[in-house]
């Protein structure tokens, strides 16, 4: 048995408690409650870990988060392909190896990118509403007209795998695909996406729907603002499932109020669980509570990536999904 100390912070969907006593593994913290544990809190229960399963509420992986655990520890493994609330830079100082889940949040992530684009272009908000109202009065010939997709340009920004999976789906939609990037990826531009690189500003007037799949980083912090926004169509649509504050909230709401692009779907805000005022009482823009990853199968498959990653620190050998910086 060891006696490594293994924290985590929060319950996931399967027994991780369990399933590190299974690997032998005693010495565990475990937040039984499924809510974000206060920063008080935090600090003091990673106290001496050599390991943290981390979540992307756990925000603030810092200098004082490190020295509250002490020299010891070995490893932060993060349920989540992001780790914008981690400080990479320090962690490197310190030698603190970061882990996270990209394989399994691709597929379920890319599916609410295409739900948020079909919910805008179709008004599936105010459907909802007036169903649901009992103020239905029966189908009309002018009733929430909205948009057709097929044949429509798609634009993708952040050329990643969620990325490239949220293009493929627009194969059966038959879209010209374009794509930013900070290099070139030869696997857009091949079959079957056959996608053309352009610029950010290029692809913002060009597009019918622009989807955003960058990380949060100091150069994408508000990438999309009042000036980008200004570059879009009138009948565009604006989704985001990569990290709410690539988006100025407040800048977004005010292009969406004066209708200055068509409609928006955000499954991510920028100061979640907060949103920006204005925002919840738009009819065009269709809002999820950040449910890019969340299915049974794939939430187990990032919990099986995190103890893992885990597993692998404190057993020296090579981490399977240590975070590198690529696009």
């Amino acid at each position: 048995m060891s006696n490594e100390r293994i924290v985590i912070t929060r319950p996931l969907c399967i027994d991780v408690p369990a399933r590190f006593r299974d690997e032998g593994y005693e010495n565990i913290w475990f937040n039984d409650r499924d809510e974000r544990l206060s920063r008080d809190a935090l600090l003091q229960c990673i106290r001496g870990a050599d390991a943290v399963l981390a979540t992307p509420a756990d925000t603030l992986i810092n200098h004082e988060f490190f020295d509250a655990a002490g020299e010891q520890l070995k490893v932060v493994s993060n349920y989540a392909v992001g780790v914008d609330n981690i400080d990479l830079a320090e962690a490197a100082r310190r030698g603190v190896r970061v882990g996270h889940t990209p394989h399994a949040v691709t597929e379920p992530t890319a599916d609410v990118a295409w739900l948020l684009m079909l919910g805008a272009a179709r008004r599936a908000y105010e459907g909802q509403q007036l169903v649901r109202s009992g103020q239905w009065t029966g189908v009309g010939p002018n009733q929430l007209l909205g948009q057709r997709l097929l044949g429509k340009t798609l634009f993708i920004v952040g050329a990643g795998r969620i990325g490239y999976a949220t293009a493929r789906r627009a194969i059966g939609w038959e879209m010209p695909i374009l794509y930013h990037a900070r290099r070139q990826h030869e696997d857009f531009e091949v079959q079957p996406l056959n996608a053309t690189r352009v610029t950010l500003e290029e692809g913002l007037r060009q597009a019918d729907i622009v989807s955003l799949h960058v990380p949060l980083k100091e150069d994408t912090h508000h990438l999309i603002g009042k000036a980008e926004i200004a570059l879009m169509k009138p009948t565009a649509i604006l989704v985001n499932t990569a990290r709410g504050a690539v988006i100025d909230e407040a800048a977004l709401v005010e292009a969406l109020r004066t209708r200055q692009i068509a409609s928006a779907g955000l499954d991510v805000f920028e100061h979640e669980p907060q949103l920006h005022a204005g925002l919840a009482d738009l009819i065009n823009c269709e809002l999820l509570p950040h449910l890019g990853s969340a299915t049974f199968e794939d939430r187990a498959w990032m919990v099986d990536i995190a103890i893992n990653n885990v597993l692998a620190v404190l057993r020296g050998t090579d981490m399977p999904h240590q975070y590198t910086d690529l696009e």
